[in-house]
């Protein structure tokens, strides 16, 4: 049995929590990394040295706040610059923009750029797999990103990650591997695939959930004897819609399968709620089919445009749910955000959804104050 002696020179050399990075200690209950003594002792009888914080997420799904802010995320990325290595830049194929980090070539430096789109298996099985890449090199090239290649897979189910590693494989030419992106888009549970697939182990290393924020610091696996794979803290976009939601709710925004869209067919002066958390008023244009791409179980209301203020101030936290009435304090009031439609168009909420609109209209879309909406040329 190692001894606290032991375990103590290991944490003054630097010991990590293997699931989000953090340094462990043992000293401070608020700060990140911190693990009792009691329960790291037994962590390296079982060969798994996880910090509390990970050990109460991983078991029992609860989330404690750590006093870290967007600068020390930002931080950790900007070392990256400094390097010679691959960069993986993963994001999630359902919440494009609100995948994007402002001012990556700040981070990546010169570095090559892979672009790895996560969670395809939620989009409909019918859109080919060859547009969803060209749709996504175009949305990247207009944010200033030159990938040198995009790869589609599931951090999930693990579907593609085979393609992915080949790509990985072509283009890192001997160096490490750096996997960024904001948080939510599922990068660590794409490195436990990683991990499964090179080792064969079944086993979940990297602490993920739905919360934003898991990751802590970076973490470093090794791909040869000279370069590693490294997991970076996620990037916070405060705007996320995930920010203002228990974690009762959170199931409602984020798709865990694949989405069955739905479609309306509205006249001018028609609204839809998405539960309380957004609103579509379809204000000027002929009757036409607006088609809705949301998790399955969020349930869309249409009403009168005329009364849908008065709707929602009745119905909110109730009909139109989530969130629950006694989470209803936590969202921020509705902003409205108008455009007028040149082509067919993706009104986006982002980190919920969109609507695809066609052409020739004006619309209206409204989310949490806080929360982004914008247009798209339209995915599908």
């Amino acid at each position: 049995m190692i001894s606290e002696e032991t375990v103590r020179q290991y944490i003054d050399e630097g010991l990590r929590c293997i699931g989000c990075g953090a340094l462990i200690q043992t000293e401070n209950k608020n700060e990140i990394g911190y693990t009792p003594m009691s329960a790291l002792l037994k962590s390296f009888e079982n060969d798994e040295v996880f910090c509390q914080r990970c050990f109460r997420l991983r078991h029992y799904n609860e989330i404690q706040p750590v006093n870290l802010t967007d600068d020390d995320f930002r931080h950790l990325l900007e070392q990256i610059a400094d390097t010679d290595s691959l960069v993986v830049y993963v994001m999630d194929v359902f919440d494009f923009s609100g995948s994007l980090i402002p001012g990556l070539h700040r981070f990546v430096g010169n570095n090559d750029v892979l672009l790895v789109g996560n969670k395809v298996d939620v989009l409909p099985r019918s859109l080919k797999r060859s547009k969803i890449k060209d749709w996504m090199r175009q949305q990247a090239n207009i944010a200033g990103l030159r990938p040198v290649d995009v790869a589609l897979t599931s951090g999930k189910n693990g579907e593609d990650i085979e393609k992915m590693l080949d790509l990985i494989a072509k283009y890192r030419k001997n160096r490490s591997v750096y996997v960024v992106g904001v948080t939510n888009v599922g990068k660590s549970t794409l490195i436990n695939q990683i991990i499964k697939a090179v080792t064969g182990d079944r086993k979940d290393v990297i602490t993920t959930s739905r919360f934003p924020g898991t990751t802590l610091d970076r973490i470093e696996i090794p791909l040869d004897d000279n370069s590693n794979i490294i997991d970076t803290p996620g990037i916070i976009h405060q705007d996320q819609m995930a920010h203002y939601l228990s974690a009762k709710d959170l199931k409602y925004v984020s798709p865990q399968k694949e989405i069955k869209p739905k479609t309306f067919q509205l006249n001018e002066g028609q609204t839809l709620f998405m539960g309380a958390l957004a609103r579509f008023d379809y204000i000027q244009g002929p009757r036409t089919g607006i088609t809705a791409y949301f998790e399955n179980n969020l349930l869309i209301h249409r009403t009168k445009l005329a009364n849908a203020d008065a709707f929602y101030e009745k119905h909110a936290g109730d009909l139109l749910a989530p969130p629950a009435a006694e989470n209803l304090d936590m969202l921020p009031p509705l902003q409205r955000y108008e455009f007028k439609t040149t082509e067919k168009t993706d009104i986006v909420i982002d980190g919920l959804g969109w609507l695809t609109v066609p052409a020739n209209t004006i619309v209206a879309g409204w989310a949490p104050k806080g929360v982004s909406v914008l247009t798209r040329r339209a995915m599908i």
